[in-house]
């Protein structure tokens, strides 16, 4: 299969629709990562997703949507609770889990009586689904476990040959996932961090509860009620250990890999306290550090590195995201200065 490049125009949005419309997959921008698009009333295309992606079927996806008013048929039920959220953050980058209608296949939900909807804030994935007429059931654009794609060529790396078409709307601006929020139960939960942080959502929910899984592993005997929970994701072929200590502590750890033939890369905030080796700077804000990642990570694969030491992340706002995510990368790997 050849897989098209395109920029967003009305012609490539239209191609995309009408490509989506016979059952076949879409790479497509959002505002947080590429998203890999099918048809989500279509259980046979989105089957297609988990194909091209060699993701597991007991993964749930997202459905999304243009407008709120496309919601009502997707799920059983909508609470004044999700009303407020979609007020405040719709559209933008949060996830909502709901319990699901009929019209939801089982491949969406990975057999789950609860579907997870948001309604993307990027105007070329809104023209897509609005173009297409129907919701559009997308995880990101990557092979299942690497670094999530923030451009049209990260899509391109891993999708070439798998998918017909990749629209190339520039760098994604989040650089992260969506927030997802399960809402199906009396008590609300986090279940992946994002750009809508936790402290956003308290405004709204006082009780809201943070899922264990957000910082630590799922169980194996437990569900994935969202995505990005039960299986290490974002990887690079390298391995990485997340370290509780002092650059030194760091550089030295760095020093023996190298010293035991192995390329080493050091993932900081500011590459200044460790002199001549290699490293990535994220940058001191958290949420600069996020949207830098998943590209440092796709780098280090680039770069041939094969053993890498982070720096300890912080945890409040969109820190808790950056955290999940690097602790995923690393497998939970974490050792103490």
């Amino acid at each position: 299969m050849k897989t098209e490049l395109m920029p967003v125009t009305a012609a490539s949005i239209a191609l995309g629709a009408s490509l989506m419309a016979e059952g076949k997959l879409v790479a497509f921008p959002t505002e947080t990562v590429y998203g890999l698009g099918a048809d989500a009333l279509n259980g046979r295309a989105v089957l297609k997703i988990f194909e091209a992606k060699g993701r597991p079927a007991d993964n749930p996806l997202i459905a999304h949507i243009s407008d709120k008013s496309e919601l009502a048929p997707l799920v059983a039920r909508v609470d004044e609770r999700a009303q407020k959220l979609m007020d405040a953050f719709w559209p933008g980058p949060l996830t909502m889990v709901f319990p699901k209608s009929e019209l939801i296949p089982d491949a969406v939900s990975a057999g789950l009586s609860t579907v997870a909807v948001r309604m993307p804030s990027h105007p070329a994935a809104r023209m897509l689904i609005r173009a297409l007429g129907r919701p559009i059931a997308a995880p990101s654009a990557n092979r299942s476990g690497k670094p999530s794609p923030t451009t049209a060529a990260h899509v391109f790396e891993d999708m070439e040959g798998r998918i017909p078409l990749i629209l190339d709307g520039g760098p994604c601006g989040v650089g992260v996932e969506s927030t997802v929020l399960d809402l199906a139960g009396d008590v609300p939960t986090l279940l992946r961090p994002g750009g809508i942080t936790a402290e956003m959502l308290r405004e709204y929910l006082p009780d809201l509860a943070i899922h264990p899984a957000v910082l630590h592993p799922l169980q194996s005997s437990a569900e994935a009620r969202s995505p990005g929970m039960k299986y290490k994701h974002y990887a690079p072929n390298a391995s990485i250990v997340i370290v509780r200590g002092t650059p030194e502590q760091i550089a030295a750890r760095y020093d023996a890999s190298v010293a035991a033939g192995k390329k080493t890369a050091i993932l900081c905030a500011d590459r200044a306290p460790y002199g001549d080796r290699f490293a990535y700077e994220l940058g001191h804000d958290a949420g600069e550090m996020a949207s830098r990642l998943f590209a440092a990570l796709r780098a280090m694969d680039d770069d041939g590195i094969e053993a890498a030491f982070s720096e300890q992340t912080p945890t409040d706002g969109v820190g808790l995201a950056l955290t999940n995510r690097l602790l995923r990368a690393a497998g939970f790997q974490v050792e103490e200065g």
